[in-house]
């Protein structure tokens, strides 16, 4: 089994500017790289991350493995808050 912190996969997208990003709800969102938060309105959605996409945040450090349900990723930069 994968080390990190398990999420489902559902709430890993990709806006269609191509951000990655966790999709924590209420409008909020937090980017993958960088640990920004961000506002997150619908209408930037484009997709739920793939296998490739999180084959890429693998190469990247930030996923650890996954699963078709789930995805474990490691701690992300702290970013900073948009209240």
């Amino acid at each position: 089994m994968a080390k990190g912190t398990p999420l489902n996969r559902t709430w890993i997208c990709v806006l269609i500017d191509g951000s990655i990003v966790i999709d924590w709800g209420n409008g909020k969102a937090q980017d993958m790289y960088s640990g920004a938060y961000r506002p997150f309105r619908e209408g930037e959605f484009s997709h739920v991350a793939t296998d490739r996409e999180l084959d890429q945040l693998k190469r990247a450090g930030l996923v650890t493995g996954y699963t078709n349900r789930q995805a474990y990723i490691t701690a992300l930069p702290e970013g900073a808050s948009i209240d």
